[in-house]
Order: structure tokens, then sequence, then C-alpha cells
């Protein structure tokens, strides 16, 4: 093992740090031990100590030079070949948490990549912003840090512009600077991840107008300026992201943190006109393709746990689940392929991205519904808790009414606990609302793909097609 690469323990020595987290009206002490955060913080550590592992050294980082190696995320492709390495690790990682860390480290750094690629957006913006985006990627990609982010407003009347809504300190924005940077007041969400993240990057995904200035920056700051049981929930127990309104109370940010500065369209041609938008959402596409693999392997064995797998009409619904797995991965493979070269490195083609997406906001809830639908009320009829067992009148019944033809009754309560705790739960209900919106709302990411199809190739067909003829006269009517 490279001696630089990060581990678990260091990660979870990090978040030792002094941040100041509340939860039920009350201040953490230490998030890695905390009862609300600690198994979902000790999950990201697991991240960490996968990729330090001798035998996964190769697969999980690259070398950046003077003998140092870094986590393939923080890798910038040169080629499809490069991209395809960095894709390997990147599904590596989505497999340890079957796709349902939608905040896992490699989100946010495939975001800062794409940004860090387009140097050149920066240098129109300013030299020294550049310099600053420039300087921070590599502090990130040398410490692999665990980056979360806050890039939406916090809106209470959606009718109004971000700089119009009521309440003072509401949104975040500039109060005050100086030679040293910046001063900041105000929130700004959603900080998925942000207990377990070491840093936090701030900017502006919507679009800001003129006379919102203040609320146009960008930087990046350390994160420091109630479980249940794993056999009941077995997902949410591991991997709840904890979503967060962070309330910036005037953070002084130095300037070789700050990214952008009073300009709203560079907020803008931060995400869009470098590739940090589209290496965001490839990450997500290589994420949710082994979220929806995890899937349908559960599905199946939910049908063979309660017997229906032999069934015509059941297997035609595990076929369809089937091809749409299929057809999200090869969207995946597709837009990789597809790719083009931007400012000397590979990036996958920006129109198939937000195809995949548009296709899977969609898809997702089908996709739940129709493994609740397999289930029918087989996850209605569990035991409340392991509690259950434990009761020496109760736990005979649940092993006469547990029979499934597949395993025994206790193994069948698991199975179910963990079909439920990912279509049915709490838990499953934010990860669709998730898969939904976390790229924005439907008309958002169709707009982006109206705005990256190539429609002069597909008009011109039909342009070609009707200036190949040309209305003919009848010559029984010149005779007439």
């Amino acid at each position: 093992m490279a001696a630089d690469v990060k581990n678990g323990k260091q990660h979870l020595q990090s978040l030792k740090d002094g941040r100041r987290v509340f939860v039920d009206g009350q201040l953490v002490a230490d998030v890695t031990t905390h009862p609300a955060y600690r198994n979902s913080v000790h999950s990201s550590a697991a991240l960490y100590d996968f990729q330090a592992r001798p035998e996964n050294q190769e697969l999980m980082t690259y070398d950046i030079g003077g003998g140092r190696r870094a986590n393939r995320a923080w890798q910038m492709p040169r080629n499809y070949a490069e991209m395809v390495e960095r894709r390997k690790a990147l599904t590596a990682w989505a497999e340890l948490h079957c796709g349902f860390m939608g905040r896992s480290p490699d989100h946010v750094a495939s975001a800062l990549i794409g940004q860090a690629m387009g140097l050149s957006v920066f240098r129109k913006h300013g030299e020294k912003r550049a310099q600053a985006m420039q300087d921070y990627y590599r502090y990130a990609r040398d410490n692999d840090v665990f980056m979360t982010y806050v890039i939406i407003n916090p809106q209470a009347d959606r009718s109004k512009d971000w700089g119009e809504q009521a309440g003072e300190d509401l949104v975040a924005a500039i109060v005050d600077e100086d030679a040293e940077g910046i001063t900041i007041r105000g929130a700004k969400m959603l900080g998925t991840s942000s207990i377990m993240a070491n840093e936090v990057f701030v900017a502006n995904l919507q679009p800001l107008k003129p006379g919102e200035e203040k609320l146009a920056f960008s930087c990046a700051l350390p994160m420091s300026a109630h479980a249940v049981s794993r056999f009941d929930n077995p997902l949410s127990s591991q991997f709840d992201e904890n979503d967060a309104v962070i309330y910036f109370d005037d953070v002084k940010v130095p300037w070789e943190r700050v990214f952008v500065h009073k300009d709203t369209d560079m907020c803008r041609a931060q995400f869009h006109d470098t590739a940090g938008h589209i290496m965001q959402n490839y990450q997500a596409q290589i994420r949710l393709a082994v979220k929806l693999r995890f899937l349908v392997g559960m599905a199946r064995r939910l049908t063979e746990t309660i017997g229906t797998i032999n069934m015509p009409p059941v297997r035609e619904r595990l076929g369809w689940l089937a091809a749409k797995s299929a057809m999200v991965e090869s969207m995946m493979l597709g837009l990789e392929a597809g790719g083009s070269m931007y400012e000397g490195y590979y990036i996958p083609s920006r129109h198939l991205v937000y195809t995949a997406q548009v296709v899977t906001q969609e898809l997702y809830p089908q996709f739940i519904q129709t493994i609740r639908e397999l289930a029918g009320g087989a996850l209605i009829m569990l035991p409340s808790s392991q509690a259950d067992y434990d009761n020496p009148e109760i736990a005979p019944i649940i092993a006469k009414t547990q029979i499934s033809p597949a395993m025994s009754p206790e193994e069948r309560v698991k199975f179910l606990k963990l079909a439920w705790d990912a279509v049915g739960s709490e838990f499953a209900s934010r990860h669709v609302q998730y898969e939904m919106f976390y790229a924005g709302a439907q008309f958002v990411t169709s707009g982006h793909s109206f705005r990256t199809y190539d429609w002069q190739a597909a008009t011109g067909m039909t342009d070609a097609t009707l200036a190949a003829y040309q209305r003919q006269s009848n010559p029984m009517n010149k005779a007439a």
C-alpha cells in the first residue's frame, strides 16, 4: 500500500475537527460516535479502507508523480481508456453501498475535476480565481478530501427571485470583504453527507440575475469553520446520508479559497461552460447503474423467497426490470464511447448524460413500484423488530408464519427486512425523491437535453428529404 493512500482510520480522525452539528436541538460532540451518525460515518470510512488495501491500489488509485498516488475520483481522463479505468474505480466504490450513497466522496470530486478542466473559463473571470481553483483541486486531490456541496439556495417564497426573499440573512451572501478574503452569512442547501465530509464546496447551480452579485460567489471551506438495528434496517442504518442545511454565520473565506466573486454569469459558467456539471452527473449515472443492478437482483430473490419465480407474469416483470437496468448501464457505456476531448481531457457526451438523467428520473419510481407489486403483502407481515425473537411467546409464531420455499423463517424475515428498507421504508421514500429530483425538476433536465441535442443533424434529414422532391403538375390537367 502506498503510504499516502487515505484509509478509514485516517478519515474518522479527520472528522474530529471541532465542527458544530446539531440534531434534535442538541450539539453533537463527536459525529464518529454519536448514535445518530456513527454507522453512516463508518460506512464512509469503509470506502477508504477498501482503497487502501494493497490488492485494490491499481484499481482505486493512480500515479500523480513523485511516488504518490491519489484516488481515481480525482483523475482527469486524457483519453477513453483512462475514463474507463476511472469508471471501474467508481463502480467498485458504488458496489460497497449498492448505489445508495448519492453523495459518496467521488461525487463532488467529479464536479470539481470537471471545473478544474475548464480553467480557461475561470481565467476569463480572473487569473487569481483560476489559480485558486487549480490550487484547490491539487490540495483536494493530494489530501483525498471528502467534499460535500451546497449549491442550492433556500427559498421561502418560490414566486420570488433569490435576492428578493423575505427574511434577513436567509440566502448566503457576501457581507464584507477585505485584503484577506470575503465574509459570508446565510444558508445554503442541501448538504448531503456533510456529517461525514471534510470540506464543503459552496456555489450556485441555479441561475442568478444582475443585481444579485452579493449572492454570486463560490468557495470551499472546512466543515469545522438515532441509529436503529442493522437487522431491521440493513440499508438505512448504514447509508443514511443525512441531508442538512448549512448556515454560514459570518464565516471568513480567504481569497485563495474563492473561485467566483460577484459575477452572476460566472456562477452559471462554473458548471455549464466547464465540464463540471457533466462530470458530476456522469458519476451519478455510474452509481445509479450499480443501484439498479442491486435492485434487480433483490427483486429476483424476492420472488424466489415468496415462491412466485416460475409464474409467467412474474418472469415478465423481472425481464422488464432486467432490461431497464441493462438499458441504464448501456447508456452509461454509450456516453463514455460517445465522449469527446475538452481542453485536453476526455469527457463523456454531454447530451447522452442529460438523456440518461431524463430517462432515469421517470424510471426509478417505476422500478420501485414494480418491486413493491412483486412483493405484495409479504413486506407487511413482518415482525416489528428483532426484539420479537427474544420473546418466547412470539418467536414460535414467527417461525410458523414466516415460511419460504427457499430459506428458513429467520432468513426470510432478514431478507424481507432488506427489501422493505430498499423499497418501502422512509429511507426508501427519500431515495425515490432523491432520484427524481437530485438533478433538478424534469423540466430542468429536459431543458439540458434540448440545449445539447444535435438538432441540425436531426432536422437536416427532414430538410434534405423535403428538398429532394417538388410538387408535380398533373399532365392530364394541362391537356384539359
